[in-house]
């Protein structure tokens, strides 16, 4: 006699639907890169900026400062407070206003030692509560060079 062929019964495969699930986990770590990679432009982009401005300041400080040594004996007229009616001095202002975001310079001459300090005050865009800062010192002689 024949015995009949009993077959166990069929049990479902413990790794089914597993590529299913390595197709998720690849695209959340492709989401994950781009996502990286868009932080990393906009962290550039706003770096790139705050050099660009950090820059032109130190430009206008060298700008006003060559001003001074051109015109040695005038360096009083372009302390902050004699700036407006300083011709040269007041077209340098403007141009800072022009140039730097929200710009406050201040420019104080000591007559007596030379002493000439610019500081530059400024903010950044979309960055509202840091304040940037840009200081520079030279002395510029007036007068009686020997």
């Amino acid at each position: 006699m024949r015995r009949p062929c009993v077959r166990p019964p069929r049990r479902h495969a413990p790794q089914r639907g597993s590529v299913l699930v390595e197709v998720l986990v690849s695209v959340l770590i492709f989401s994950v890169g781009v996502l990286a990679l868009v932080a990393l432009q906009s962290s550039m982009t706003r770096v790139q900026t705050e050099s660009k401005v950090r820059s032109d300041a130190a430009n206008l400080a060298s700008e006003l400062i060559g001003m001074m040594w051109a015109d040695p004996a005038n360096v009083a007229n372009y302390s902050s407070d004699a700036c407006a009616s300083n011709t040269s001095c007041k077209g340098w202002l403007d141009k800072v206003s022009m140039t730097l975001p929200d710009a406050e310079p201040a420019v104080e001459v000591n007559a007596a030692s030379g002493l000439v300090t610019i500081t530059l005050n400024w903010t950044v865009a979309g960055d509202s509560e840091a304040t940037h800062k840009y200081t520079t010192a030279t002395t510029v002689r007036s007068g009686d060079a020997t």
